[in-house]
């Protein structure tokens, strides 16, 4: 199914492609309004910056709004430069109060002002409401429409109040139950509204025990909430059981996959919401402090091997063989590494259960060590028929890939406690570890007790 969707979004990418070079802009024009906000936003990102321009200024004024939202921070913000205030706020006036608020927060001080004071009052309430929430918490996160009814009347007085709404917000599964005070109470599943007796109240068929979010939940542990209980939506209250809004499927949606796209391309040092065809120049910005900290560490370890210089001019040996020790420990890590990444992300790598996990990788780097140590011996002792360079290299692996998946537990763990993001420095400070331990048990080995074996073996 995802090899289909993909092909679709090739082929859809090439027929812009293929229609702006021609100059074909009317057929450009209702292609790209005859497609879905998300399929939009993933033609413009997928564009060179010319293209995304010509795009751009072909698409529906009543359509920008959804497609802005859709798109990636680094694509919205080089097309919101572009527009003028007035153009923003008629653009997203009519979009949902969560989706708005994404979008604000992107945006400067000043035009966020002026796109408030631009909306209506009941609108700007719903999005300031949003807004009062950091965006990587249920409050942030919740929409504000939704229906709420009172637990002390019947489910013949809610038919018939439904009946009056032009429409339900979107992925409407229950109502929600609140008193006078809009104290949350529970929820009423449209199954239960459907199946009940008219002269049934509300309070007898609504569900008291649903736990509400509290506003204030991070948005991971909302997703793992609507993992765990095969949520489709769910109510958000203060910490005084007032409601504010609910939380809907799609929106967790948007958090796993900004979660996803957060821990890939932080192992490259990159933005998850980086523009593919972005400028030249901020690119190179962008990327610098990641290749300049990936150059300090090869400094290092450039270093450790210049301690050795003599060992290495008296076995030639050496130099060849000596840089596979530290690519086996690196792949090695980073196998143990992405677990515990992920581990950490989901909740199930946590203080109780580190030490076992610890042992586990413990005795799986002693196989390997074991294993892969051997194999190594074998080739290296044949392919230049020398026993003791066989014998160092063997040693110097099994050391490697000893430490390389104890270094995979600890080294994320060890930076969450001193807050930084293990997906983003993890494979740097791992690839530091396994090549200094690497370069200098090989090199260490031979210095130490090369001359005693070529005595031995000769």
């Amino acid at each position: 199914m995802n090899t289909v969707i993909n092909k679709n979004k090739a082929e859809l990418v090439g027929t812009l492609s293929d229609a702006i070079e021609s100059g074909s802009l009317i057929r450009v024009q209702r292609m790209l309004n005859a497609l879905h906000p998300a399929e939009i936003a993933h033609l413009l990102e997928s564009s060179p910056l010319q293209q995304r321009k010509i795009a751009w200024e072909l698409i529906n004024k009543e359509n920008e709004g959804s497609v802005l939202v859709e798109l990636g921070e680094d694509v919205r913000s080089s097309l919101v430069e572009e527009m003028n205030t007035g153009e923003v706020i008629e653009a997203v006036k009519d979009l949902d109060a969560d989706d708005m608020a994404d979008f604000l927060q992107s945006l400067p001080d000043t035009v966020i002002s002026k796109t408030l004071k631009g909306m209506g009052r009941k609108a700007r309430e719903r999005v300031e409401a949003v807004l009062d929430y950091d965006e990587d918490t249920a409050g942030g996160m919740m929409d504000t429409q939704a229906i709420t009814i009172r637990d002390d009347i019947t489910i013949e007085v809610v038919l018939r109040y439904l009946r009056m709404q032009k429409e339900l917000p979107s992925h409407t599964d229950n109502l929600i139950v609140v008193d006078n005070h809009d104290t949350y109470l529970g929820i009423l599943p449209l199954s239960k509204l459907l199946t009940s007796q008219p002269d049934d109240s509300v309070a007898e068929r609504m569900n008291a025990e649903h736990d509400a979010i509290l506003a204030t939940t991070p948005s991971h542990d909302v997703t793992v909430l609507f993992e765990d209980r095969d949520l489709i939506s769910a109510p958000v209250i203060d910490k005084n059981r007032k409601f504010l809004g609910r939380i809907t499927i799609d929106d967790v949606v948007d958090v796993i996959r900004d979660e996803g796209d957060h821990s890939m391309m932080s192992m490259a040092g990159l933005n998850e919401e980086e523009d593919l065809f972005a400028p030249v120049l901020p690119s190179v910005k962008s990327r610098a402090l990641w290749l300049g900290t990936n150059l300090a560490t090869a400094f290092l370890a450039a270093w450790v091997v210049s301690q050795f210089t003599e060992t290495i001019e008296s076995a030639v040996a050496l130099a060849v063989l000596m840089g596979i020790v530290p690519s086996m420990g690196g792949i090695a890590g980073s196998q143990t590494l992405t677990l515990a990444i992920r581990g950490i992300a989901v909740g199930q790598l946590v203080k109780s259960n580190t030490l076992s996990l610890l042992n586990k990788e413990l005795i799986l780097g002693l196989i390997n060590g074991l294993l892969w140590a051997f194999v190594v011996f074998l080739i290296s002792a044949f392919a230049f028929n020398n026993i003791s360079i066989g014998i160092v290299i063997a040693i110097a692996m099994f050391i490697n890939l000893l430490i390389a998946p104890i270094a995979g537990v600890v080294l994320p763990l060890l930076l969450r406690r001193f807050n930084i993001d293990p997906a983003l420095a993890g494979g740097v400070v791992l690839t530091t570890v396994t090549d200094v331990v690497g370069y200098a048990a090989v090199l260490g080995l031979a210095a130490l007790t090369l001359p005693f074996l070529n005595q031995f073996f000769t």
